[in-house]
């Protein structure tokens, strides 16, 4: 299993979000490192889901629940445990729910990127911070090409409006209070991480592709796709999260030249439509009826969307290792191995060190 040089071994690393599909997955890791994990997070959103799974409770430093909107009480874990470095993944991240719930969605992924921003601005311990964003944080006009670093923020939904707002945020607070320029003076090194869309085992949230798929095959229903042709940059959740923790590890040997943006996305031959995904999953599965209900009336959700990680590989030396075939079956493998399995702790940490030797 890759180890970072060592890096997270015995240092006190803060998780926001760690309850959540990504968050449970990226402490997983960090513990399997030596990290002295504390999560920081709302309850989980299902009992079936990773962070309940496998258990992951047991295996933290510390594990404390908190609204990210609520200053004075993200003030004090991060006070009381004191973290070095921070990864934060605590969002509100469903396109659909956002149109539900707007005003909800703002604040938690604006107001607590701040919120973030704020405690690492009071506190001279924290030193490294990873802001993990969203790849829809771009003004998406459909382009075949994909998306650089450097392109114009934007948002068309709410979900990601406040992506590029929240982006906007991380920019400011670095050029302001951060600034490499001043690394001497304040010691502290930020970088924003932006993903495609992300799929693996345990995710359970509604209204995403898989869990949908999931539940629908273990009820016995007729798995209905909305948006059969739209076409999205699939990966396995371990693809970014390497890519996370790879710019964690740089941040800490190297903090002026990593202090910037990076994409994590897959390579075009894995972005395929919804209908070609979900095909895939139900024959991995060994079951499931797939039915087109595109003719509906739907929100306004984007159909292409493409990352180009161009600076990931020259600056970090990272690549997707996945085909597309091996993501989902790495997600069904983990769905499948879940309803044997009253923890699924070792398995997770079985699929890390699998993906771990495909690849750099």
């Amino acid at each position: 299993m890759e180890n970072f040089n060592n890096v997270y071994k015995g240092k006190t690393v803060l998780v926001t979000g760690h309850t959540g599909f990504k968050g449970s997955w990226l402490s997983v890791w960090l513990t399997s490192l030596g990290a002295n994990v504390v999560g920081y997070a709302l309850n989980p959103y299902s009992p079936k889901g990773n962070y309940y799974a496998s258990h992951l409770k047991k295996h933290l430093f510390a594990d404390e629940r908190g609204d990210l909107r609520n200053f004075d009480t993200l003030e004090a874990v991060v006070e009381k445990y004191k973290p070095e470095i921070i990864f934060h993944l605590g969002a509100q991240a469903l396109v659909r729910t956002a149109y539900v719930d707007p005003k909800y969605t703002y604040e938690t992924n604006i107001l607590g990127s701040v919120n973030v921003m704020e405690v690492c601005r009071k506190f001279d311990f924290i030193k490294t911070v990873v802001m993990i964003t969203s790849d829809k944080c771009y003004e998406n006009i459909e382009q075949i090409w994909g998306y650089k670093e450097t392109d114009r923020m934007g948002g068309y939904d709410p979900y990601s409006a406040s992506k590029g707002a929240a982006s906007l945020v991380i920019s400011s607070y670095r050029s302001s209070y951060f600034n490499i320029n001043d690394y001497a003076k304040h010691g502290k090194a930020v970088a924003e991480v932006r993903a495609g869309n992300v799929v693996g085992g345990g995710d359970w949230s509604d209204n995403r592709l898989v869990p949908d798929c999931i539940k629908a095959i273990e009820e016995g229903r007729d798995i209905e796709i909305r948006s059969p042709n739209a076409t999205r940059p699939w990966e396995h959740v371990l693809e970014p999260l390497v890519g996370y923790l790879r710019v964690g590890q740089k941040l800490i040997e190297e903090p002026v030249k990593y202090a910037t943006e990076f994409n994590f996305g897959p390579p075009l031959a894995s972005n395929k439509t919804v209908w070609e995904v979900v095909s895939k999953l139900v024959k991995y599965y060994g079951e499931g009826v797939v039915i087109d209900k595109s003719a509906g009336v739907f929100v306004h959700e984007n159909q292409l969307l493409n990352l180009d990680v161009t600076k990931a590989y020259v600056m970090l030396d990272w690549q997707a290792r996945l085909t597309l075939d091996e993501t989902i079956k790495f997600t069904v493998d983990w769905y499948k191995e879940a309803l044997q399995s009253a923890d699924m702790f070792d398995f997770c940490l079985k699929q890390i060190d699998d993906f771990c030797k495909r690849g750099s």
